[in-house]
């Protein structure tokens, strides 16, 4: 019910953002700046889903259960600027094993971004966990490396920079470059 609310008037705004964006960068020709105005419009989209489904839709009632989410982009998305096109590239950031809620919150996001024709990229782990899939995978690594928080839990993403900054970066910049090369 809510995905037939919303899916309309979303899909028409991102639109008409892109349009938009399309004419500024006619005139302009700052192709870094179209970017960065699409990604900034995709993430007030993810935000304001994700800032719908938590309370209303799935309200916990318990204030140890309202902040265990984080929303991050990574990859192109966590820089800001993805490639015309590019999919968006989000992690699910939990404070501890995933919950029917937070399972239930994730989805009602990505099924509004799917039926919005968004091409979504994502992961759903704690922090612990993107720590250990980074040092094993490259690609992990290189993504968590540009992560920049869209909404959710502030601490959480604190943690997760912090750790990987200590963890997995610190003193591998030389291995890093070579494994990309």
């Amino acid at each position: 019910v809510i995905q037939s609310a919303l899916v309309p008037s979303l899909k028409k705004a991102l639109a008409d953002e892109r349009r938009a964006a399309e004419a500024q960068l006619s005139l302009d020709g700052k192709g870094t700046a179209c970017a960065r105005r699409i990604c900034r419009f995709e993430d007030a989209i993810v935000e304001a889903l994700f800032d719908f489904a938590r309370p209303r839709l799935y309200p916990s009632g318990k204030a140890s259960e309202e902040n265990r989410i984080t929303v991050l982009a990574v990859g192109g998305s966590g820089r800001g600027t993805p490639a015309p096109g590019s999919d968006i590239d989000l992690l699910f950031l939990v404070s501890s094993r995933q919950t029917s809620r937070d399972k239930s919150i994730i989805e009602a996001i990505l099924y509004v971004l799917w039926d919005l024709g968004q091409k979504v990229g994502h992961a759903v782990r704690t922090v612990e966990d993107t720590i250990q899939h980074a040092k094993q995978d490259i690609t992990i690594r290189t993504a968590v490396l540009e992560a920049r928080r869209i909404c959710g839990n502030q601490g959480l993403a604190d943690e997760l920079s912090r750790r990987f900054d200590r963890d997995v970066a610190k003193g591998t910049g030389p291995a890093f470059i070579a494994a990309k090369l």
